[in-house]
């Protein structure tokens, strides 16, 4: 399929879905000191994460397993908070990053 685009999710990246979700990225200041937990909208339903395919991550280059666990929006663009694995020189790595939507894709 052209794009990436998987069947039955309508063709949109996790970005376009996010974006339409109606979901503010936007908090409310807190009364109390911030929960870093709680600053943005969760993933999944329940606050659970979700799988997703990470395409192309800084110094590694190709598709990866990952776990999305949160959204934000910064400058207009949303970004999402993975965690995924790669193959490095010693064995799988764990990674936890801020990438572009762009770069991620539902499982």
């Amino acid at each position: 399929m052209a794009g990436g685009m998987t069947p039955g999710r309508g063709g949109r990246s996790l970005g376009e879905r996010a974006a339409a979700s109606g979901i503010r990225a936007e908090v409310p200041a807190p009364t109390a000191a911030p929960d870093p937990g709680q600053s943005y909208a969760a993933a999944g339903d329940g606050g659970t994460g979700r799988h997703c395919w990470v395409r192309d991550p800084p110094e590694f280059p190709g598709t990866w397993p990952g776990l999305l666990v949160e959204w934000r929006q910064r400058g207009g663009a949303w970004q999402g908070r993975v965690a995924y694995t790669v193959t490095g020189p010693h064995g799988p790595v764990l990674v936890e990053a801020w990438l572009p939507a762009a770069r991620l894709e539902p499982r």
